[in-house]
């Protein structure tokens, strides 16, 4: 565990050393609130479910973010109850934490941006290389947003990213491989229903 927080430390320590400067200070805060809640991969995930052309590249991302909702917010975190960077007490009086966000009350590990956002990302690039690239740019820019920040370990932030990739997969596998057979039951489905109406 010592190890892991020297880790953690070293990096926070670099960030502040050669990252931090007053524009990234605006940046990297309206960054970091996109991933609030999920928002923006949940409303861009809304929109491709309404489209027909996309609408498989929104299934695959409302898996991704369903999945890690339920192994990160539900599993995960209530087992490990990790305290946040500014709660640990060994951690005490070493960091003047930048005030430029809320300080979230919930458990640290891992970081639930990182894993909804490479979850979503990932499942997106799965279904639609196109679109798939520049979300997870932004996804892993959501994910360092949260060290920037200082609300997050680094080790939080890694393990939300590969936990969240690994979801992505999981959630672009099933919507490759059984979306189609069931868009195509449902279409199959609705001529039935206009086949009966046209007979009568």
């Amino acid at each position: 565990m010592e190890a892991i927080l020297n880790f953690d430390l070293s990096v926070f320590r670099f960030v502040e050393d050669y990252i931090w400067n007053p524009v990234l200070d605006v940046i990297m805060p309206i960054i970091t609130y996109l991933g609030e809640g999920g928002v923006v991969w949940i409303i861009t995930a809304l929109i491709l479910l309404f489209t027909k052309k996309y609408r498989k590249c929104g299934v695959a991302m409302a898996l991704g973010l369903i999945g890690s909702l339920v192994v990160v917010d539900w599993i995960i975190k209530p087992i490990v109850e990790r305290p946040r960077p500014f709660n640990l007490e060994a951690w005490e009086g070493i960091f003047n934490y930048p005030d430029l966000v809320s300080k979230p009350s919930s458990w640290s590990f891992p970081s639930g941006h990182s894993s909804s956002s490479l979850a979503a990302a990932v499942a997106l690039f799965s279904t639609n290389k196109k679109f798939g690239i520049p979300a997870i740019i932004l996804g892993l820019l959501i994910a360092f947003s949260r060290i920037y920040v200082h609300v997050h370990y680094p080790t939080d932030v890694i393990v939300g990213i590969l936990v969240g990739a690994v979801l992505g997969i999981v959630a672009g596998f099933i919507a490759n491989r059984y979306y189609p057979s069931l868009e195509n039951k449902i279409r199959d489905k609705r001529a039935a229903k206009a086949q009966a109406k046209t007979d009568k």
